[in-house]
């Protein structure tokens, strides 16, 4: 018999917090829109290292859970601090 990874909400993460996150993508495209790409640009940034250290510490509890621990605190803190790079790199130039 083979193994099947979990598929159910047992093992996923919490609707809420996904909603929050979702949230903050609207309101930094809003805020994008309205010519403030730096604002929006840090909302971005800060929720997803926000996502990605509350996974470090919380592990299996945390509410943001996409894949395995090391996936998603790699994937959430690099996407944030590679924004704030890209973004303010322009600036250096």
């Amino acid at each position: 018999m083979k193994n099947h990874p979990y598929v159910s909400e047992d093992h996923e993460g919490k609707p809420w917090f996904e909603w929050c996150v979702a949230v903050a993508v609207i309101v930094s495209g809003v805020i994008a829109v309205l010519g403030y790409t730096m604002a929006a640009t840090v909302l971005i940034s800060v929720t997803a290292i926000g996502t990605g250290l509350l996974r470090l510490i919380m592990r299996e509890r945390s509410p943001w859970k996409v894949r395995s621990v090391a996936f998603d605190t790699t994937i959430g803190i690099c996407l944030g601090v590679g924004l704030l790079v890209l973004y303010f790199s322009g600036y250096f130039l």
